[in-house]
């Protein structure tokens, strides 16, 4: 069974995200072992510089670094990042779970930052880049729209009905 990590920044905090992500949780358990890893936000002032921004992210991008797995393909979440349709994740994850008969499979792990993001460090560093859209969405909801995500590219790779 393949592994997934998220490493979150920031905690779900409102009862419609938490819910939402449980769920998705509860149906990815079938097809993988998820493990989901919170980490605090670092606190800034209302109007914070962009140096006092620059530093939080740093630190952030340490702490995240500290929770990844070794042997991880760890693609960051970013507006930067590539825009994939539903199936060439599907596509994608299926390839990387392909080499676990081989004893080759990497655990995937993906990052989403706090409200401003993650360090352009942790970004260069990650395997790949996954953007969800050029919109901008708060990064709770992109926890579960990336769960939501996860759970489709299974379902198209097992072939169920789910995915229209």
């Amino acid at each position: 069974m393949q592994r997934v990590s998220l490493i979150c920044v920031g905690k779900l905090k409102e009862k419609f995200y938490t819910e939402a992500a449980a769920e998705y949780v509860k149906r990815l358990s079938r097809f993988c072992k998820l493990e989901i890893v919170e980490l605090p936000e670092e606190r800034l002032p209302d109007n914070p510089s962009q140096a006092q921004v620059d530093a939080a992210l740093l630190k952030e991008a340490g702490a995240i670094r500290g929770k990844i797995p070794p042997s991880s393909r760890v693609i960051a979440l970013c507006v930067e990042g590539r825009l994939r349709s539903s199936e060439e994740l599907a596509r994608t994850m299926a390839a990387w779970a392909g080499g676990a008969e081989r004893g080759l499979e990497k655990r995937l792990v993906f990052l989403i930052g706090g409200s401003f993001g993650l360090h352009e460090s942790v970004k260069a560093e990650a395997w790949a880049q996954l953007s969800m859209s050029p919109m901008t969405f708060p990064h709770h909801l992109a926890r579960v729209m990336l769960l939501e995500q996860i759970y489709r590219a299974y379902q198209i790779n097992a072939g169920s009905r789910y995915h229209k």
